[in-house]
């Protein structure tokens, strides 16, 4: 009987011994899981109603969409409003990016705007030189653009849209982790593996956490997501007050 309980035992620390430990779940990741679980709740009820807008009757999209707008510091109702996605890919509309880049003290402004042109210029914080984008309908022309209908009804607005985007990229990146895109700079018409998608895809956790996938698009760099007029700013509107206690350095572009 010694014998066989001596065998148990060495058995036994052996095994132990062999065992590959488990690390515990760093406590950030803890945090984040659980805030998932919340986000996905609450998606569960925004998702049936239209305040949900593209993400409505789609909660696990909408989960998505709202934990990437807190990673970005955007309130959840807002993001639902903030956030495209086009093709897979994740993409702020025009004024929700300035709104991001501001609140974190950068500044913005709309220097020039017309059907034809716009200049606007920005400068991170702490620093006293600006950085100037320019956009004209030359510009893009050459890009294959101008064909697009949204460039048809509202040029204006959609060279703002451009600026904004390479603007906020160029003073700001580092605001914008992963969704660096406006809604706007995002075809409507892209090619993969040569079948042209005119559709949204959904949004995924993947394209959230992973930088935007390369596509070929039917004209370089092209534009106009969605004919949807919600898709596009309304240069009369006021910007959305996405957080209400940061400060808006600058005039608003």
């Amino acid at each position: 009987m010694t014998s066989e309980i001596a065998t148990r035992d060495e058995t036994a620390v052996a095994t132990t011994a062999n065992a590959v430990a488990v690390p515990p779940i760093p406590t950030e990741l803890a945090q984040w899981v659980e805030s998932a679980r919340q986000a996905s709740l609450l998606a569960q009820s925004l998702a049936k109603t239209s305040f949900a807008g593209q993400f409505r009757g789609k909660p696990e999209e909408a989960t998505a969409a709202i934990l990437s707008g807190w990673e970005l510091g955007i309130q959840p109702m807002a993001s639902l409003k903030s956030i495209d996605v086009i093709q897979g890919t994740p993409a702020l509309r025009a004024h929700a990016m300035r709104a991001l880049v501001q609140s974190k003290g950068h500044e913005i402004e709309l220097v020039e705007s017309s059907n034809t042109y716009c200049k606007m210029r920005g400068r991170r914080l702490g620093s006293e030189a600006w950085q100037y984008v320019e956009w004209d309908i030359e510009r893009a022309r050459l890009l294959g653009l101008l064909g697009k209908d949204q460039w048809k009804k509202q040029p204006k607005t959609m060279l703002i849209a451009r600026a904004t985007g390479e603007l906020c990229r160029l003073i700001a990146s580092d605001a914008l982790h992963g969704m660096p895109w406006v809604a706007e700079e995002l075809g409507d018409k892209v090619m993969v593996g040569g079948t042209e998608f005119t559709t949204r895809a959904p949004l995924a956790v993947a394209a959230i956490t992973a930088a935007p996938a390369a596509v070929e698009t039917t004209s370089a760099d092209d534009s106009s997501a969605d004919e949807d007029d919600t898709v596009w700013e309304n240069d009369d509107d006021p910007e959305p007050a996405l957080w209400p206690t940061a400060a808006q350095p600058g005039g608003a572009a």
